[in-house]
C-alpha cells in the first residue's frame, strides 16, 4: 500500500513482542515504547536533506555533510503519544514539541479538540504526529486535520501498531500523509481495541486503569 511503511527490523519486532506481553510492567512498557520510537525515528527521518561542509579533524580538512537546517517538530496526541516523545528527542534534540488533546463526543462519536499547542513556526516545520495505536483512525485523522487547519503542510504519522481500519481511514481522509508503524494487526474488536494489539497503551504507560 502506498504511503504505508511497516518496520521489520529485528530489534523493533523483538521489542514490540515484549510490549504485547501482558506481564510487562509499567516501567518496562514505558522504556520499550521510548526505545521503539527512537529506533523508528531513524527511518522516519531518512529523507531529511543534507548540506556539505568542511570540518577540521585532528589530521586534515574533511568534506562532510550535516542536516541542511530542516525544521522538525513532534506532536503527540494526548495522552499515550507522550510516551513516544523522549525516544524521538534522543535522536533529534533540536526538534520542538507540540501537543494535541482530543476526546470523543458521546453523542456524535466524533473527535473534539480540547487542547492544541504548537510551536510558533509550526507551518515551516516537518511535523510527525505520534500515537502508539492507530485503531479506528478517527483521532489520527482529526489531529492531522487540526494541523492542516493551522496551515501545516508537511505531516507524517507514526504509531507502534495499526489496524487495517485505521490505515484505511487515515489514507482516505489524508492521502498525502505517510503512515509509519511497527506492526499491522488483524482487526478491531467490538470495543475498538486492536486485536491482538497490546491493550490500552495509555493505561499501560501510566499505570492507570
Amino acid at each position: 500500500m502506498d504511503n504505508l511503511f511497516v518496520f521489520d527490523h529485528p530489534l523493533i519486532q523483538h521489542k514490540i513482542s515484549l510490549l504485547r506481553d501482558k506481564r510487562t510492567t509499567t516501567k518496562e512498557f514505558r522504556e520499550l515504547v521510548s526505545e521503539v520510537a527512537m529506533l523508528m525515528a531513524y527511518e522516519v527521518t531518512r529523507d531529511l536533506p543534507l548540506k556539505e561542509i568542511e570540518v577540521e579533524t585532528p589530521v586534515a580538512i574533511a568534506k562532510t555533510r550535516v542536516l541542511a537546517g530542516k525544521k522538525f517538530a513532534l506532536v503527540p496526541i494526548l495522552r499515550a503519544g507522550l510516551g513516544m516523545v523522549d525516544g524521538m528527542l534522543n535522536l533529534m534534540p533540536m526538534a520542538k514539541v507540540g501537543h494535541i488533546g482530543l476526546y470523543r463526543d458521546p453523542v456524535t462519536l466524533e473527535p473534539v479538540e480540547y487542547y492544541c499547542k504548537l510551536p510558533d513556526d509550526a507551518v515551516e516545520r516537518d511535523i510527525v504526529v505520534l500515537d502508539p495505536m492507530l485503531a479506528t483512525g478517527g483521532s489520527a485523522s482529526a489531529a492531522v486535520g487540526f494541523l492542516k487547519q493551522r496551515g501545516v503542510k508537511n505531516i507524517k504519522f507514526m504509531c507502534l501498531i495499526a489496524a487495517p481500519t485505521g490505515i484505511e481511514r487515515l489514507h482516505r481522509d489524508h492521502p498525502d500523509v505517510p503512515i509509519f508503524c511497527a506492526a499491522v494487526d488483524e482487526r478491531l474488536n467490538d470495543h475498538a481495541y486492536i486485536v491482538p494489539g497490546l491493550g490500552d497503551a495509555g493505561d499501560r504507560l501510566f499505570g492507570t486503569k
